[in-house]
């Protein structure tokens, strides 16, 4: 488990991956355009594909991003798409009905007419037969000169009654256009297209009527129409069959029915866009006080603590406003108390700061005359007179310690920066930790002391801040080595202290610069340390613009890294040395008991 903190750092924080299953290549890239990931991120593949893809990023990432960012839009949307649906599914189904209701109602009229037209060809075939006799046919087979003038007259009489409503048309039995009883139209029909092969071989072979729909063709300028065709046999006053079609045109239906298809189109247009605008309305009632509500919220955060909602009415945002100023009130007061409180203690804390140092230095002076004078005493009294000249050493490190973090509340620290080597500062906050390291048995080595490694700094307060993290290092190493690491790139440098003794637990990383703060309250500490000293550490850092990091594992030692830019005032975006060190159990491929863990090493691979 990684155990990081960044006292002031900004960082790039790391986005978890998510299983994929089996899927195809194209859903993975759909999926990927649907959620973005194509359209904010790099594209893998052939450059036609990244071509494209950049091609059509660029005009949808804005409205993307409006998309996500307006709940308003979302709603209006969803409302447009679900009632265009809904407006759509009807208006396929009224238009089914108003299209079946036509036509039934216009093939029960033709079918009628048609009927009324056989039973007006057969009296008339009858007439005709009863005036003729027996001479109607030639001995040779072919109908009479009076048959086939009869058949031209049949069709002129037939469709003279439909006053244009209908057309007829007349064929020989079996297509036998060669015989006298030709194919007869009214108007300019082209009856060989108009009446479709399939009807006629069904009137051939029965001598019921049928039915088709056909598109009735001219052999004119009039353009085609549909239209239905009703045919049957009929005898001719000689008591031949022959076939007998009405065709009726379709063009009004079909006017209604574009008719009611437009009709629909505009009224279903003008109630999605009226219903679109009803949800917009009702939205906005909703939304506008949750946009005020952020937007408070934000300037609360920002500090302005005496921001309050509008509240208008007694409805449920009316509650939702009234309780949010109830919050915004309370907290400014919580606020406003503890502000005073910690100025108090600020003050109280420097006041009494100031006011020990006069009878501090009384004390002083008077511990050191007894200090310089105990070889006269009797060894109780001189280890006595020792004893005071080291706490009278620690209660004058807590009271600088104090004044110092007194002035960083109060922000009267001030920066002297000027550039400086850290190798030297490192070079004397190793000389200074030497004694300690070799009491404790502890060997200090310095890495990457090789090249200059300038900054802009104020070398006072860098050298307090590698001194308590060097001082700590020795103290909690339990005799193991410490190593000072410096390194410089781009426009930042860094110095890591690294240990190898206890470590730190998961979420000490973050409390270890906190006042006061002791990882193991019952361990015992041969260097007087007050409590304070990192917390002043991470002050001096952020003085600089820089950063103060901690990352440690138990039993596996810390490292703490301090950041600081070349240029006094220059923003940091990244550090030359990384938190965690190269040989933790992590990146070792090892667990939190020192044995092989094979999922670590796959991490560490990758």
């Amino acid at each position: 488990m990684d155990r990081d903190s960044a006292a002031s750092a900004p960082g790039s924080g790391a986005r978890a991956g998510r299983p994929v299953g089996h899927r195809s290549v194209g859903s993975r890239l759909f999926g990927r355009v649907l959620e973005g990931g194509l359209l904010h991120g790099g594209v893998q593949g052939s450059p036609v594909l990244r071509l494209f893809m950049r091609w059509v990023r660029r005009p949808l990432l804005p409205v993307m991003r409006l998309w996500r960012r307006n709940i308003q839009l979302k709603v209006v949307a969803t409302t447009l798409l679900m009632s265009l649906g809904v407006v759509l599914l009807l208006g396929f189904v009224v238009i089914g009905q108003v299209r079946n209701g036509l036509l039934d109602a216009k093939v029960k009229a033709s079918q009628s007419q048609a009927t009324g037209g056989f039973t007006a060809a057969k009296q008339k075939a009858e007439e005709a037969a009863s005036t003729n006799g027996d001479d109607g046919t030639p001995a040779d087979g072919r109908p009479s000169q009076n048959v086939i003038q009869w058949m031209s007259e049949l069709v002129k009489s037939l469709s003279s009654g439909g006053q244009s409503a209908f057309d007829v048309v007349t064929l020989p039995m079996g297509g036998e256009s060669g015989s006298g009883r030709g194919p007869r139209a009214s108007g300019s029909v082209d009856w060989a297209v108009s009446v479709p092969e399939a009807l006629r071989e069904r009137i051939d072979g029965d001598t019921a009527a049928a039915q088709s729909y056909t598109r009735i063709v001219y052999n004119s300028d009039q353009p085609s129409q549909p239209g239905l065709v009703i045919g049957k046999q009929v005898n001719d006053p000689n008591g031949e069959p022959y076939q007998l079609y009405y065709l009726f045109p379709l063009t009004q239906e079909e006017k209604s029915l574009s008719l009611v298809r437009g009709t629909l189109a505009t009224a279903g247009l003008f109630v999605v866009v009226l219903l679109g605008a009803i949800a917009w309305l009702v939205v906005r009632q909703v939304v506008t006080p949750v946009r005020m509500a952020a937007s408070i919220a934000e300037r609360l955060s920002a500090g302005r603590l005496q921001e309050r909602m509008k509240v208008t009415g007694e409805d449920d945002i009316a509650r939702l406003g009234e309780a949010f100023n109830k919050m915004a009130q309370n907290l400014q007061l919580k606020i406003s108390q503890l502000e005073d409180l910690s100025r108090m203690q600020r003050r109280f804390v420097s006041d009494v700061s100031h006011e020990l140092r006069t009878p501090l230095t009384t004390v002083r002076m008077a511990a050191d005359v007894i200090h310089d004078a105990r070889v006269d005493f009797d060894p109780v009294t001189a280890r006595s007179a020792e004893l005071l000249a080291d706490q009278l050493d620690r209660f004058e490190t807590l009271l600088a310690d104090l004044l110092e973090i007194s002035r960083f509340d109060a922000g009267a620290a001030a920066l002297e920066a000027e550039p400086i080597d850290l190798r030297e500062v490192v070079r004397r906050v190793v000389s200074g930790a030497e004694p300690l390291a070799e009491r404790k048995g502890t060997g200090i080595r310095v890495v990457g002391d090789q090249q200059p490694v300038v900054a802009e700094a104020d070398a006072r307060r860098v050298e307090r801040v590698l001194r308590n993290l060097v001082v700590n290092a020795v103290e909690h190493g339990e005799g193991r080595d410490v190593v000072v690491k410096l390194a410089a790139a781009g426009g930042a440098v860094a110095v890591a202290v690294r240990d190898y003794g206890v470590g730190l637990k998961p979420g000490e990383a973050t409390r270890v610069f906190s006042r006061f703060w002791r990882a193991d309250p019952a361990r015992a500490r041969t260097t007087g340390g007050t409590g304070l000293g990192l917390s002043i550490a991470l002050e001096d850092a952020r003085l600089h613009g820089g950063w103060l990091q901690a990352w440690g594992e138990p039993g596996g030692g810390s490292q703490f890294r301090l950041t600081l830019p070349r240029t006094a005032d220059e923003p940091l975006r990244g550090s030359p040395i990384p938190l965690e060190p190269t040989d933790s159990r992590r990146n070792r491929g090892l667990n939190d008991a020192g044995l092989a863990d094979p999922a670590s090493a796959r991490g560490a691979d990758k």
